[in-house]
């Protein structure tokens, strides 16, 4: 294993603490050298990428940029960025850098055919930028997927409090209302439900198990980048 992954991170903190716990816990290892050699470069100081999509606040992208600097530097080969939102920035920081990076919409579409579900009818909860710039929809529904994203009331009222709760270490917080909003989209005909923002999943798994199929984003970049790191 010898290609170092970068990891682009602190958008936010727990969430790449976590994905590095996933990439952990995911990789088929015997012994410490099985492993995925990676660098986390967590700055939380990104301004705000939702805020920004929506017209309200900073350019995170001299900060993304001075991120992947860093792990070009650190001898990355791949760059992994467990941030959705951030992906909407993709294509500048693609262009800006010789280093791959893995995208996460593309590595839950895979996580979604691993669990069994072929293209139809999906839902995607995630953060209203990310929503807004249709990240997910524009995507997936090229390659065949019809996606159902929750209404501006549960927006308001359930998945964006619950998000920030995550951010603000109040976890368990945010699992009854992203269950709501969850179980709304699988009544409105949803076969498995995108967690499309990478707080999501850990306030999700505070509760018990739903009842449908659910693909955590975490864990689809993690299997991405462990299949990038095996080559």
């Amino acid at each position: 294993m010898a290609r170092m992954l970068g990891v682009l991170g602190g958008m936010g903190p727990l969430a790449s603490a976590e994905f590095m716990r996933r990439l952990t816990l995911l990789t088929p290892a015997g012994r410490d050298q099985d492993h995925v050699p990676a660098v986390l470069w967590s700055d939380p100081r990104v301004p705000d990428r939702t805020a920004a999509r929506l017209g309200a606040g900073e350019d995170p992208l001299p900060a993304l940029l001075r991120g992947l600097r860093g792990l070009e530097a650190a001898g990355c080969g791949a760059v992994a960025i467990p941030c959705n939102t951030a992906h909407g920035w993709f294509e500048a920081m693609a262009a800006a850098t010789p280093l791959p990076i893995l995208h996460i919409v593309d590595a839950a579409e895979a996580e979604l055919r691993r669990l069994g579900v072929a293209p139809g009818r999906i839902g995607v909860m995630g953060t209203a930028g990310t929503l807004a710039m249709r990240l997910y929809q524009d995507r997936l529904e090229a390659r065949g997927w019809t996606c159902l994203i929750p209404d501006e009331d549960a927006m308001r009222r359930l998945v964006s409090p619950a998000v920030a709760s995550v951010k603000a270490n109040r976890v368990a917080e945010g699992c009854a209302p992203l269950a709501e909003a969850a179980r709304a989209l699988h009544l409105r005909g949803a076969r498995a439900v995108v967690l499309g923002c990478t707080e999501i999943p850990l306030a999700v798994a505070a509760g018990p198990p739903l009842p449908f199929p659910v693909c955590d984003t975490v864990d689809a970049l993690a299997r991405a980048a462990i299949g990038w790191a095996r080559g």
